[in-house]
């Protein structure tokens, strides 16, 4: 914690900009201008999704044309050869340097965001991912594995956690008439990060490439600029809103539900209730039966409906030729695109729907929706219906990222706001787990399918099964999550020494707008808007262009 404090303090040396009480608005502040904010963040960090698009130049960064391999190197000596390309499979494990980073970043420093406040927190995730960018090109120009490890996987994994959770916790206090909504603004960016990314990538590589470079290390350069000066300009636009601020015209709610509280839980007690860990089993759950499919989307489709896909239905994957798998690869390549599209529209679908049906109706969804999907994916296989397929897929990927969107304002419900942000960082810890059980599962069975000579069409049939079970856990711990025990709840006084110094209890805090929040989509807003928005349209048309292949 030292040390991101002392970046903290060193970026915010001199007039103070980056402290919290420099981000508070002021009266005409337009509510509007922090969700775009929030993505021009969260669409940068979002790339962590697309690196795979670097794992084949790189694996020849030293061949150029070809990969110059040595078939008996182990992973230690890859990380320090200079003479042998690196394998696909190594450079793969950035994945999870990316994943297990953001979690325990999240976790740690999730409570130094509440304090320091998301200027700060967005700042240094800046020069963190921006900088582990560089670090990880002069990795590649030196070709050295540890160093791109190091640079885009540790140092880019803890500016991936602290960048993902900088805005939780402000846009949930900011539209507290619609918690789901505004999460899912935010968050659905990070699953829309690599629809952006990943062709960006492609274009730049094919840019900088030369008879004696392949053009990452460059490319690396290139978006290590571009997203650490997106990622300042989001960063600088965060604003927090006063103390006893609510929307103009809005009260809470008279009616009192159940399962939303009206009280706060402090972060040190966060985790000593059994909804926590309720709800820290129901994100791996649902992260872990979406996060291997994702990572094997493409593979996945190939050998499924190998021929299929370029209208010769009796050839099966092992009959295919070189040329034939080249465009079928190319075909897949759109699926996976298709499933990011379907992850990115969920989280803002899901969290919006949240904010009617609740947070737990909500996760019900997706575990019985997802539990009828994966048990009918292999008789969609079996019927060589693509559509269906991919729609089914599609929607389990909307549930995916609307799990992620949701369950923000699932624990501003169970904790109330006062701490959310840090308890978020800590149930991420979550999303590091199912990093690794995800892939395990549906790689390894996949692998042991193989082995026992299961045709490549039938490989995932057990998979799915074995997912749903998954799931029907993860609708076991969602249906036994009920309030907190009050005995948790903060005092008005705890909460108002937190909220306000001077305050000796709630009842001192005036309530009201403050003639802040109003606006709607301004100019100012529609401005903003538009600089993340135009981005992230050009990433969506890239993607439906290489999708409609499949059909």
């Amino acid at each position: 914690m030292a040390t991101i404090e002392s970046a903290g303090r060193l970026a915010g040396a001199g007039a103070g900009i980056l402290d919290r009480e420099h981000t508070v608005a002021k009266a005409g502040f337009n509510r509007w201008l922090v969700p775009p904010a929030a993505l021009c963040i969260h669409l940068c960090i979002g790339m962590a999704y697309g690196f795979s698009v670097f794992w084949l130049p790189l694996s020849r960064a030293i061949g150029i044309s070809q990969s110059k391999a040595c078939p008996d190197i182990s992973l230690w000596q890859e990380l320090f050869t200079t003479t042998c390309d690196w394998k696909v499979a190594s450079l793969g494990w950035m994945y999870t340097l990316f994943f297990v980073l953001l979690g325990v970043s999240a976790a740690i420093w999730g409570g130094w965001l509440e304090r320091s406040g998301p200027r700060k927190a967005g700042v240094v995730a800046a020069c963190c991912w921006g900088g582990g960018l560089l670090i990880g090109a002069f990795g590649v120009y030196v070709h050295q594995l540890w160093i791109m490890w190091l640079g885009c996987g540790v140092i880019g994994g803890v500016g991936l956690g602290l960048g993902y959770i900088s805005p939780v916790s402000t846009l949930v206090k900011w539209f507290p008439d619609r918690r789901g909504m505004a999460t899912g603004m935010a968050i659905m960016g990070f699953g829309g990060g690599a629809m952006i990314g990943a062709p960006l990538a492609n274009l730049l590589i094919n840019y900088f490439k030369t008879p004696t470079s392949v053009g990452v290390w460059e490319t690396f350069v290139a978006m290590g600029v571009i997203y650490f000066v997106f990622m300042m300009i989001g960063a600088f636009a965060y604003r927090v809103s006063p103390t006893g601020w609510q929307p103009e015209g809005w009260t809470p709610p008279s009616e009192k539900k159940s399962m939303i509280t009206e009280h706060h839980v402090h972060l040190n007690n966060a985790h000593k209730t059994p909804q926590f860990w309720l709800i820290w089993w129901v994100l791996c759950l649902n992260v872990s039966a979406g996060i291997g499919v994702i990572g094997m989307a493409s593979p996945m489709l190939q050998e499924i409906f190998a021929g299929k896909l370029i209208g010769l239905p009796d050839l099966t994957f092992s009959q295919l030729s070189a040329e034939q798998k080249t465009v079928i690869a190319g075909i897949a390549a759109g699926f996976a695109g298709l499933l990011s599209l379907f992850n990115i529209g969920g989280r803002f679908f899901w969290a919006s729907l949240s904010d009617y049906m609740g947070r737990k109706n909500t996760y019900y969804t997706f575990f019985l929706l997802g539990i009828v999907l994966y048990a009918l994916a292999p008789t969609f296989a079996a019927m060589g219906s693509k559509l269906l397929f991919v729609l089914g897929f599609g929607i389990i990927l909307s549930m995916y990222g609307g799990g992620f969107a949701t369950v923000p304002a699932y624990l501003a419900d169970m904790f109330g706001t006062q701490f959310v942000g840090a308890i978020h960082g800590r149930l991420l810890t979550a999303w590091s787990t199912a990093g690794i059980i995800g892939p395990v599962v549906v790689n390894y069975i996949r692998e042991f399918q193989l082995a026992a000579g299961v045709p490549r069409d039938q490989l995932y049939n057990t998979t799915m099964y074995i997912l749903c079970a998954m799931l029907i856990a993860g609708l076991i711990c969602n249906y036994l999550i009920k309030p907190v025990d009050p005995k948790w709840n903060m005092s008005n006084e705890e909460v108002a020494k937190l909220q306000a110094a001077s305050a000796k209890s709630e009842a001192s805090i005036q309530h009201g707008s403050f003639g802040i929040g109003k606006g709607g989509l301004d100019v100012r807003a529609v401005l903003f808007w538009a600089f993340v928005g135009v981005p992230l349209a050009w990433g969506v048309w890239k993607t439906l262009e290489s999708a409609v292949k499949i059909f």
